[in-house]
C-alpha cells in the first residue's frame, strides 16, 4: 500500500513547503529532528463485484513536530505553563492530539466529513475503517532503541547499519549525548572520534545531540556482565565479526539515563556499555530531566494508544499507530522491535479494548536535509561548531493557528514579563480543547501531555 521511502518523502516535502523559516535551523550551523503523524486512507475498489480489496492509497501529513530538548527537572514548573519535552517525536504526537481533537468536534457537530464515527455505546466515537496512522521519525528515538552496534567502517554517522548483523539484539546501542568528560573529543575535528560521531534524538534542555564514541574495545569483552544477557557465544559474535564481514568496535552510547530503581548500565567497554531494555530517562547535563526516553513513550503509545486520557472519555477504542518509519539514521530492526513491542509482551490486565499491538517497523533509505549528519557533510571543515536548533516547531491539519514555535519550553520569543500570561495561551494554542471537547475534567493537559 505504501513504501518506507514515499512516507519519508511526504514528510520531507511537507516540512519544506508547508513549515516556514521560522523555528527552522540556521543553515550552515544548526540541525533539527523531523517527526510526523500521516494518515493513510484505503479507497476500495467498486468495480470489483464489491470487493473490499483496496487498489487506492491516499496519504496527507496530519501533524509534524521539529525539536532536540528536554527541559532540566530544576526548571519545572507546578503551573504546568512550560512544556516539559520538546523532542521530535513528542511534538507530533502532542500536534496529532490537536488534530484528533478537531476531528472530533467535527463529528460531533455533523458539519463535514470527519475520521471519527458514532460508536456502538451511544456519546462514544470510533475511527473510521478505512484510515490508520503511520509515525515518521528521522532518527531512532533516542532510549533504547537507540542502542545499536557500531561497525567498524561506519564513518558516516548515518550509515544505515545491515539489519540482520547479528540474531542478537541484546548488544545494539545508540549515540547520544556525550559524558562531560567526553565532550572535547567530540569538538575535536582532528580527533578519530570526530569521524565516529553518532547522533541521537534525546536532548534536554539547550544541549544538543552531541555525540561520543567512548572508549572503544576490540579486545574481548569481560563475559561477566550480569544485566546484558548475553551469552560466550553472543559476546564472540559482537567482538568478531558481523555476517557482512564488518567487525563490530563498539555500541552507540545513549546519555538516557536509567529510571531510580532500575539496574543500572555495566559502563565497560565495547559492547556491554549498556543493558537494554530498560526504561530510561532524556538525558540532561548538571540537571536530570524527568522525561522518559522516545523509546519508552513510543512503547507505552503503542499499548495505551497516542489519545491521551482526556480524549479516550470519548472514544469508544484507543487511537493506534499502524507502523512505524524511521528515515536514514543508524538503525537496527531488533532493536526498534525490542523498545517497541518486545518489552511490552508480558503487560497485561489491560481494560477492555487495549493491548500491545504488532505495530509495523521500516526503514527508508532518505535523508532528512536539516538532519545532524547531512548538514555537518554539507559544511565540511566550516568555521564554528555545529549545534542543534534551540526551537521546536508543532504543526497540526487544524484550520486556527496550526503552528507554533517554541524554545526553551516557552512561544518562541517570550519575555520573563510576559511569561505569567502564557497559561491560557498554551493550552488554546496547543490544544484548542476548551471549544472542541467541553472543560477540562482531568487536570491540566500540560499535565498529562508536556511530559
Amino acid at each position: 500500500m505504501w513504501t518506507a521511502d514515499e512516507i519519508a518523502r511526504l514528510c520531507y516535502e511537507h516540512y519544506g513547503t508547508r513549515l516556514p523559516k521560522k523555528g527552522k535551523p540556521e543553515p550552515n550551523r544548526e540541525w533539527t529532528l523531523l517527526a510526523a503523524v500521516v494518515k493513510v486512507q484505503l479507497v476500495a475498489d467498486r468495480a470489483c463485484g464489491g470487493s473490499n480489496r483496496p487498489t487506492q492509497v491516499t496519504k496527507e501529513v496530519v501533524s509534524m513536530g521539529t525539536g532536540t530538548k528536554c527541559i532540566g527537572q530544576s526548571k519545572m514548573r507546578k503551573s504546568g505553563d512550560i512544556l516539559n519535552d520538546s523532542h521530535a517525536e513528542v511534538i507530533a504526537r502532542r500536534s496529532f492530539q490537536r488534530y484528533l481533537h478537531y476531528q472530533l468536534h467535527l463529528a460531533a457537530a455533523l458539519k463535514e466529513d470527519s475520521i471519527f464515527v458514532p460508536g456502538t455505546q451511544r456519546g462514544l466515537w470510533k475511527l473510521r475503517p478505512d484510515l490508520l496512522f503511520v509515525f515518521f521519525s528521522s532518527h531512532t528515538p533516542c532510549g533504547d532503541a537507540s542502542i545499536i552496534p557500531m561497525l567498524e567502517f561506519e564513518d558516516q554517522p548515518c550509515c544505515p547499519v545491515s539489519r540482520d548483523w547479528a540474531n542478537n539484539p541484546s548488544v545494539e546501542a545508540d549515540g547520544n549525548l556525550e559524558a562531560p568528560e567526553n565532550k572535547k573529543k567530540c569538538e575535536d575535528l582532528g580527533s578519530p572520534v570526530t569521524k565516529k560521531m553518532r547522533l541521537e534524538p534525546g536532548i534536554p534542555d539547550g544541549v544538543g545531540h552531541h555525540q561520543s564514541f567512548g572508549n572503544q574495545e576490540s579486545g574481548p569483552i569481560p563475559p561477566s556482565i550480569s544485566g546484558s544477557n548475553l551469552t560466550t557465544q553472543e559476546l564472540a559474535t559482537v567482538t568478531g565479526m558481523a555476517p557482512s564481514g564488518a567487525k563490530v568496535v563498539d555500541v552507540y552510547r545513549t546519555g538516557a539515563k536509567c529510571v531510580p530503581g532500575e539496574a543500572g548500565d555495566s559502563g565497560k567497554p565495547g559492547a556491554a556499555y549498556h543493558q537494554v531494555g530498560l526504561l530510561r530517562v532524556k538525558p540532561g547535563r548538571g540537571d536530570r530531566t524527568c522525561s522518559m526516553s522516545c523509546s519508552d513513550k513510543l512503547a507505552r503509545w503503542n499499548v495505551l494508544g497516542c489519545q491521551g486520557a482526556l480524549l479516550m472519555h470519548l472514544l469508544e477504542k484507543p487511537i493506534y499507530l499502524s507502523a512505524v518509519v524511521i528515515g536514514r539514521c543508524p538503525y537496527s530492526q531488533e532493536a526498534m522491535q525490542r523498545a517497541l513491542t518486545g518489552r511490552c509482551q508480558n503487560v497485561s490486565a489491560l481494560p477492555k479494548g487495549f493491548g500491545v499491538q504488532e505495530v509495523k517497523i521500516q526503514q527508508s533509505g532518505l535523508l532528512f536535509e536539516h538532519s545532524r549528519c547531512a548538514v555537518q557533510a554539507k559544511r565540511a571543515d566550516g568555521p564554528g561548531r555545529l549545534v542543534p536548533c534551540g526551537a521546536a516547531i508543532s504543526w497540526s491539519a487544524v484550520p486556527e493557528q496550526p503552528l507554533d514555535v517554541t524554545a526553551n519550553g516557552f512561544p518562541q520569543g517570550t519575555t520573563k514579563k510576559g511569561i505569567r500570561c502564557l497559561q491560557a495561551s498554551l493550552v488554546w494554542k496547543l490544544y484548542s480543547v476548551g471549544s472542541h471537547t467541553g472543560s477540562l475534567n482531568s487536570g491540566h493537559p500540560l499535565g498529562e501531555l508536556g511530559n
